[in-house]
């Protein structure tokens, strides 16, 4: 898939935000987030999306509101974070088995679901906050973004 004029397409019905596009992802960047959380693959459309462009800037009026999909060094960051704080497992369920590559801007995380090292589905799912529940809100990156542009996705 071609994840710049996807998402180019998609942003062209908005006046207001605009994205910017990051160098690929190195096969050394992908490795080591693959290493980071003893993952034995990465989701295929992740692995695309990040071979064009290293995460997603989104802006308005040209100022940097922050990120439709995170780069790769803000996703092992806030990952290694949310596994490893001492303050987190004592707040909320287990984050071994969510892969997060987005945010909503309010706290809330979207990310992969991972099984053993594996990612059997395609699928979105939001972490709350608030609550810590994990909803499933999109079959896929492809869905997540385009909902997430248009307004679908509520949260």
């Amino acid at each position: 898939m071609n994840w710049k004029a996807f998402i180019s397409n998609l942003d062209s019905l908005n006046l207001l935000t605009s994205f910017q596009f990051n160098s690929p992802a190195t096969d050394n960047e992908l490795k080591e987030l693959q290493d980071s959380f003893k993952l034995n693959e990465l989701p295929e459309e992740l692995v695309g999306l990040y071979k064009q462009s290293n995460g997603i800037e989104e802006y308005l009026d040209n100022v940097k509101i922050g990120e439709l999909i995170w780069p790769i060094n803000r996703v092992i960051e806030t990952n290694k974070e949310f596994r490893d704080s001492p303050h987190f497992k004592d707040l909320y369920m287990s984050f071994e088995q969510l892969l997060f590559v987005a945010d909503a801007g309010n706290g809330d995380l979207f990310g992969f679901i991972t099984l053993n090292g594996n990612f059997d589905r395609n699928d979105i799912f939001v972490w709350n906050h608030e609550n810590d529940s994990r909803e499933w809100v999109e079959p896929s990156l492809e869905k997540f973004i385009e909902w997430w542009l248009n307004g679908t996705i509520k949260i």
